[in-house]
């Protein structure tokens, strides 16, 4: 899942810099008002693409969410102060 929502963050970002460097580039030679709409559309592209990428997963565990082993759990636990420490 890591893997994807990486790839799908550098395709965002990468298409934000592709609309910059087209706005300036290029369509601003035909119509500046087009290029300035590339560039607020450009602009909105890195916060979403932040938001997706570190947007969890339905498997991803999350920082509480029991890992499976008892004894490491159990240690969490004792450190979170959910549970008395061991005598």
């Amino acid at each position: 899942m890591y893997a994807r929502r990486r790839h799908v963050y550098f395709a965002m970002m990468g298409t934000c810099i592709g609309l910059f460097i087209l706005a300036w580039g290029v369509v601003r030679i035909w119509s500046v008002p087009a290029a300035v709409g590339l560039c607020l559309v450009a602009m909105v592209i890195p916060p979403v693409a932040a938001v997706i990428a570190n947007r969890r997963g339905p498997e991803d565990r999350w920082w509480d969410d029991p890992s499976g082993d008892p004894k490491s759990d159990e240690w969490w636990d004792e450190l979170d102060g959910k549970k008395r420490p061991r005598s």
